[in-house]
């Protein structure tokens, strides 16, 4: 998990006279620009129009009520404990003959499909890490070498098709894999984000959309990342992804914000685009009373599964994360277990994501 390019130099051949020409239309092009461009820290105009429909507003209000904690949590111990300890293809229960996260696709998509989902599975040949105990304890995983077994992963997809504008397209992701060179739950990374997508895509299952919005739940615990090969995909169908989600350990944070019933959310975001994604999230969070300790950061490289689309093309991606840098104390140890996780907070977390969505999706 965790410059400014120099403007050209004017042309010296040019007279004083064109430069001046030149400057006068940059000016009065950038003073017809200004007006349309929300100030630092104020919400969009188009989100405000969104919100000034009480429609709109009645519609996210209600689809923001319909998210259920308890039903995460429920999901959250399905996958990272019982019946399922882990979620890696280097692990099978005894006398199953699936791999741990095989089950665990099998459990996801039948979750979809029972909503009304079709979900396509897409298939990325990996490795599980080895394990280097010389390193520091939470940052063991070692490459692989060449030899070592290879396992084919999936990347499921499934979507609620957009009514006017199905060309444009709101991905929301998660990766669905615990650690391949530990035997640790990952409950925290990230069987929460994993629910959490889960659950909008219950939520969603029967909103009439203007905008297609898709549902991928990947892999990040073996390598390569299978985000990599949807990102590359999507890129080669020529999706036209308006936006990213990627809800990453949401709401893990350090035991002592933990116990002092802090319920936060930062947003990272690499690109321009990616930045005003994570504008919208402190707007909703404000607009609809969510309750987050909501900021934003500004990565200084592309990374996790939203990087592998940004790296793609796709710079309108951010990823929710519970704590910026990461300060979860069980990370990738066996101590991630779902009873440490903050599954309000989680919720809150999905909440806000939900609202984002439903606003990009009324907004023209």
């Amino acid at each position: 998990m965790k410059r400014q390019t120099p403007t050209a130099p004017v042309l010296r051949r040019c007279t004083k006279a064109a430069v001046s020409i030149l400057l006068l239309t940059c000016l009065a092009l950038v003073s017809r620009a200004s007006p349309a461009d929300p100030e630092e820290g104020q919400p969009d105009p188009i989100w405000i129009k969104v919100w000034e429909s009480a429609q709109s507003r009645a519609d996210i209000a209600r689809l923001i009520d319909a998210i259920n904690p308890r039903r995460m949590s429920d999901q959250l111990f399905y996958l990272a404990k019982d019946p399922l300890p882990f979620r890696k293809l280097n692990y099978t229960l005894p006398g199953h003959t699936k791999s741990t996260l095989h089950e665990a696709d099998d459990y996801l998509a039948g979750r979809l499909e029972s909503w009304g989902y079709l979900v396509q599975r897409e298939a990325v040949p990996v490795q599980a890490y080895r394990r280097d105990t010389t390193k520091p304890l939470q940052h063991q995983y070692s490459q692989p070498m060449p030899e070592d077994p290879w396992y084919t992963a999936y990347n499921l997809y499934a979507e609620r098709k957009g009514r006017s504008r199905a060309n444009e397209i709101v991905l929301v992701l998660a990766h669905k894999d615990s650690q391949s060179w530990v035997d640790s739950p990952g409950a925290n990374d990230n069987a929460i984000g994993t629910v959490g997508v889960l659950e909008l895509a219950c939520v969603l299952a029967e909103h009439p959309s203007e905008r297609t919005i898709r549902f991928l739940f990947c892999n990040e615990e073996h390598t390569p990342w299978t985000s990599v090969t949807a990102a590359q995909n999507a890129k080669a169908r020529r999706d036209h992804i308006v936006a990213v989600f990627n809800l990453d350990s949401i709401g893990a944070k350090s035991a002592a914000e933990t116990a002092a019933g802090r319920k936060a959310n930062i947003t990272a975001y690499t690109e321009p685009a990616g930045e005003r994604l994570a504008g919208l999230m402190s707007a909703v969070n404000a607009r609809f009373a969510l309750g987050l300790e909501q900021r934003a950061v500004k990565r200084p490289s592309p990374g996790d599964d939203d990087g592998s689309f940004v790296r793609a093309g796709f710079g309108a991606a951010v990823v929710n994360i519970g704590s910026w840098p990461y300060s979860d104390p069980n990370y990738h140890v066996a101590g991630d277990v779902p009873e440490r996780c903050d599954v309000p907070n989680a919720a809150m977390t999905v909440r806000a994501t939900l609202a984002a969505i439903l606003t990009l999706d009324q907004a023209h």
